[in-house]
């Protein structure tokens, strides 16, 4: 299987973003940390905040949802694709339910 990776850029600020497609690896063996480097503040609070809830049991979700999660916040904050890794534009579409804006 192929490891996707969508590259964002901000149209207004120029600033460039990497988004992995799936099931998110760092999550898994790094829990809430992967949001915080990513600055991604208010999910980083967010899943610290459900892993102390849930004496980390929910790292069991969020390593299944969080890139798709993080994609979503990328594209409201209104980057657009800049270019995609390893795959087509329709078919990461079809894979995560989400209508990719390009540049």
């Amino acid at each position: 299987m192929a490891y996707n990776t969508i590259y964002f850029q901000n149209p207004h600020t120029g600033q460039m973003r990497e988004a992995p497609v799936g099931f998110s690896w760092t999550v898994l063996f790094f829990g809430w940390f992967p949001p915080m480097f990513r600055s991604d503040w208010k999910w980083a609070v967010i899943m610290f905040i459900c892993t102390i809830v849930t004496f980390g049991l929910s790292g069991l979700v969020f390593m299944f949802i969080y890139n798709k999660i993080y994609i979503k916040e990328l594209l409201n904050n209104g980057y657009k694709v800049k270019s995609i890794e390893n795959g087509a534009k329709e078919q990461l579409e079809q894979k995560i339910g989400i209508e990719l804006a390009s540049i």
